[in-house]
């Protein structure tokens, strides 16, 4: 189940990644640290940002972002400045992807990557 998050821990994680998540999705993902979605005719569970405040908390944050695109990242194929976010059932992954004009920046555009042809294919600009 979802819950709000702090802000910090999403501030942590841009830090440890160096990277900028689109502000939608940040202010989604305060609002509901993880959860589901449906698009691209599929489910996909969205992973959260990790959250150290509780014990609670930290077990239920424990495949969190960064440690899923750690793991994304030694599939064969996945691309390398890809950030994971969510995952189907197939081991497809929802990725964002650099803004071609700064690369420190995700782009609010969502991708999927098929873990099978290694395709990344744009599915939908803006969700959140």
């Amino acid at each position: 189940m979802p819950f709000p998050i702090e802000e910090e821990y999403i501030i942590a994680t841009e830090r440890e990644l160096q990277l900028i998540f689109p502000q939608a999705f940040k202010n989604k993902m305060i609002e509901e640290n993880g959860g589901e979605l449906f698009i691209a005719d599929d489910h996909w569970q969205i992973f959260p940002f990790f959250d150290e405040s509780t014990s609670k908390r930290k077990i239920r944050t424990c495949n969190h972002i960064v440690r899923e695109t750690k793991l994304a990242r030694t599939w064969d194929g996945f691309p390398d400045s890809a950030i994971a976010f969510a995952q189907n059932d197939c081991g497809d992954y929802l990725i964002f992807l650099p803004d071609p004009f700064d690369s420190n920046v995700l782009s609010e555009s969502i991708f999927v990557w098929f873990h099978e042809t290694h395709q990344v294919e744009q599915i939908i600009d803006p969700l959140f």
